[in-house]
């Protein structure tokens, strides 16, 4: 089996329980910090055609659209598809979705103002071809923005250290130069209720862990030029509201990439 089709796999078993969890408002990271923090950096779309790469059930694309874009996007899970298209027929967006593969993009060269993706490039294997395939999907000036694991703070190793009162002292990491090519992490969402937890199976994530300069040699190697980066950090407020994410007050979690392909 192919280390795509494997990832594939993988995702279509996690689509149900994740887009149940997650419209539960369990994705804490997500909902109280990282999308926050990725439409703030994210330029003004209003009245451009973009695409949201791995888009999963289609919560951020509908953010998207919200703002004014016209979206289009595309994901490997059939479920997640099935589910965005759900909610796009109860209160629709004007967003068309399709399932496919972000390594092959199934449109034409030149098709779009800009393209996003959420914490979805490290979990495919082959990220060079995905962002050479995104990079010809734009059109010439467009810009793509996408959030990963911090690859420096989030390697395949990490660990969050405590004081006695539970607040965080330090993050501990390893293996930052390991090669991690499909090696299957299985975790839940730590907000769920403990019987909900229980009572489902564990999500299983194929990771493809690359360092920071490999992140670099694949953008460039695809033509873009990094125009912006952002390393999440929760406020005061927000970590005091949200306990979970305080530990992003001490390392990042996340890192943002701003791109742009050049104008011959």
């Amino acid at each position: 089996m192919s280390q795509r089709t494997e990832v594939a796999r993988h995702w279509e078993a996690n689509a149900e329980t994740w887009t149940r969890h997650a419209r539960a408002g369990y994705d804490v990271y997500r909902d109280a910090l990282n999308t926050p923090a990725f439409l703030a950096m994210l330029p003004p779309i209003r009245g451009l055609v973009g695409l949201d790469v791995a888009c999963g059930e289609g919560s951020n694309t509908r953010n998207l659209a919200k703002l004014g874009a016209k979206m289009q996007a595309i994901d490997i899970a059939p479920t997640f598809i099935r589910h965005a298209e759900a909610e796009e027929a109860a209160r629709p967006l004007g967003i068309t979705y399709r399932v496919g593969d972000g390594m092959d993009l199934p449109y034409d060269a030149s098709s779009f103002d800009f393209a996003t993706s959420f914490m979805a490039l490290m979990d495919m294997p082959d990220q060079d071809k995905a962002l050479g395939e995104i990079a010809r999907v734009l059109k010439p000036g467009g810009f793509l923005q996408f959030s990963i694991l911090h690859p420096c703070f989030v390697p395949p190793y990490r660990k969050t250290l405590r004081e006695p009162d539970g607040t965080v002292r330090a993050i501990e990491v390893g293996r930052y130069f390991d090669a991690v090519d499909g090696e299957v992490e299985r975790w839940r969402f730590s907000n769920a209720p403990a019987e909900e937890r229980e009572s489902v199976e564990p999500f299983a994530v194929p990771r493809f862990h690359r360092t920071l300069s490999q992140w670099v040699a694949f953008i460039c190697g695809a033509g873009l030029a990094i125009e912006a980066l952002g390393e999440p950090c929760a406020d005061p407020a927000v970590a005091e509201a949200w306990p979970t994410v305080a530990d992003t007050r001490v390392a990042p979690i996340f890192l943002h990439f701003r791109v742009r392909k050049p104008i011959p």
